[in-house]
């Protein structure tokens, strides 16, 4: 008989543990599952026979089936607790896969997320998404409002496809350093309320974003507005505008405008 020794005798060796075998219940569900399995690959056949139409379709579905039908197996003789923890693991790859999958499937508009931002933070600033394009967001009550620069001074006007002319307000029209005491309002037109009296004047430079316009005809309204307008006047000098998702689309030819800019 060996010595123990003064600290005792050492514990027996351990034994290896080894899977119980599987029970009835998973042998029938791993039967129900590989049934299942062929019977939706079958039906997915059937309803779409052209998946299946190379060589490497086919060797795509026999490497995967097989390594699916490996893994039902395994997890016939496994224990619970590494069940679990290989349910944690699919359950994570499966998130990953996914996000990647929403990620390409909605790239597009992911990669619109930072404009949208720009416009959403700063309302009426025009930003440039092309060489020569700007975007508009629309305001909460359905307007489009932009910040343009009249003689250097900034002005928000009101994009209104529904004014002839491109109007400043009497207050914008002061800020802009003119004399609105002593111009000729010699010119009527229909307003919503009524007829209204407004005096020809030429800004030397109309900016709206990347497009600056030299000699520019405006006109001053004599009665006070709650804003200045944008009209067609400034419109038809581009190459075309749309309406997209509540946002403004502003395109402009090349050479369009007095002096045109270059987009910044």
């Amino acid at each position: 008989m060996t010595d123990p020794g003064p600290w005792g005798a050492p514990p027996p060796p351990a034994k290896p543990a080894h899977a119980p075998p599987a029970s009835w219940r998973r042998r029938l569900l791993w039967l129900v599952f590989v049934i299942g399995g062929g019977a939706l690959a079958a039906i997915l056949l059937h309803v779409a026979p052209w998946a299946l139409r190379t060589g490497y379709d086919w060797t795509f579905v026999v490497v995967w089936g097989g390594f699916l039908l490996l893994m039902s197996l395994g997890l016939m003789t496994a224990r619970r607790g590494d069940i679990l923890k290989g349910v944690r693991h699919a359950a994570i790859w499966v998130a990953v896969v996914g996000l990647l999958a929403f990620g390409y499937l909605y790239r597009a508009e992911l990669a619109e997320a930072p404009l949208r931002l720009r416009m959403a933070l700063n309302v009426g600033a025009p930003v440039a998404t092309g060489e020569r394009e700007l975007r508009v967001a629309q305001t909460e009550g359905g307007a489009f409002v932009v910040v343009g620069q009249v003689n250097g001074q900034p002005v928000l006007f009101m994009v209104d496809t529904g004014a002839t002319d491109t109007v400043l307000s009497p207050a914008d029209a002061r800020r802009v350093g003119i004399d609105v005491e002593h111009l000729n309002y010699d010119q009527t037109a229909e307003t919503a309320n009524g007829l209204g009296s407004g005096a020809a004047w030429t800004a030397d430079r109309l900016a709206v974003g990347g497009l600056e316009l030299g000699a520019f005809p405006m006109v001053v309204n004599k009665a006070p507005m709650g804003g200045s307008l944008l009209g067609m006047s400034f419109l038809d000098e581009l190459e075309s505008f749309e309406v997209r998702d509540r946002t403004l689309i502003l395109r402009w030819r090349e050479g369009a405008g007095s002096h045109p800019l270059a987009p910044t």
